[in-house]
């Protein structure tokens, strides 16, 4: 074997503009997850505040989808991490994709989960509160249209800005929390009916975090950096303490 059989092949104009089509595909797909996951998130929600079984049904067929664009990706990165070796932004570029990627995945599991509640909820009167899920999901829906948009056009400041913005969705979550414990405590007829809402409150406040985790990504994708450490959170309900009143 010669001496030169290890070299790599020469970097031309040709290969170049190949590797930028392949970093380019790669991104399109993460946009393309993307808009798959606000889809699907904006249905359950929608299943949810509406007391559309059918809807929750097609999120629920819908999620499949989510996991073969994030295995998609997943093998595509590795396949240029393995031909190509990239470095510096490239490098980050790829990894921030499977990062991203797997971020949306959590985030339309999360979207199942709402919708698999939804169709549990529709079997009972609706309750007043589920107005308030879907005014905190608008928001949650919000700030990952606003992660998606940073990602798409590489914005380091629009990212930071989505990272601020986490402990808006923490504080509506605290608020609704309490008021589910009213309910229950007022009438404990309701504890089944509020148990649902709450773990949907919980899964719209955990997609937040997943938003975050993007813009964690996308600041460093494109400033090779990192955000603070201590993520701005206002989630005190693991804090919150229950009234007992001996008797009752």
């Amino acid at each position: 074997m010669g001496l030169g059989s290890n070299r790599k092949p020469p970097v031309t104009d040709h290969t170049v503009k190949s590797f930028g089509e392949q970093l380019e595909a790669l991104s399109d797909l993460v946009a393309q997850m993307g808009i798959l996951t606000d889809g699907q998130f904006a249905a359950a929600i929608g299943a949810v505040v509406r007391r559309d079984g059918l809807t929750a049904e097609k999120v629920l067929a819908g999620d499949e989808r989510l996991d073969e664009l994030q295995q998609e990706i997943e093998r595509k990165a590795l396949k240029l991490l393995a031909q190509r070796q990239p470095v510096a932004v490239d490098l980050r570029e790829t990894l921030a994709a499977v990062k991203a990627a797997a971020e949306l995945e959590r985030i339309g599991d999360l979207a199942k989960n709402i919708a698999k509640r939804a169709v549990v909820l529709n079997r009972d009167p609706p309750i007043r509160l589920a107005q308030s899920l879907g005014r905190m999901g608008n928001a949650a829906q919000k700030q990952l249209k606003q992660v998606l948009d940073a990602y798409a056009t590489r914005d380091s400041e629009k990212a930071e800005q989505v990272w601020l913005q986490d402990g808006e969705i923490d504080e509506t979550y605290n608020s609704l929390f309490r008021e589910l414990l009213t309910y229950m405590m007022e009438d404990p007829r309701t504890i089944g009916l509020c148990t649902h809402l709450l773990f949907i409150a919980k899964n719209i406040e955990r997609s937040g975090d997943h938003c975050t985790n993007i813009a964690e990504v996308v600041y460093h994708m494109v400033r090779a950096d990192h955000l603070a450490a201590n993520r701005p959170k206002a989630d005190v309900t693991s804090e919150t303490s229950v009234p007992y009143e001996s008797g009752k």
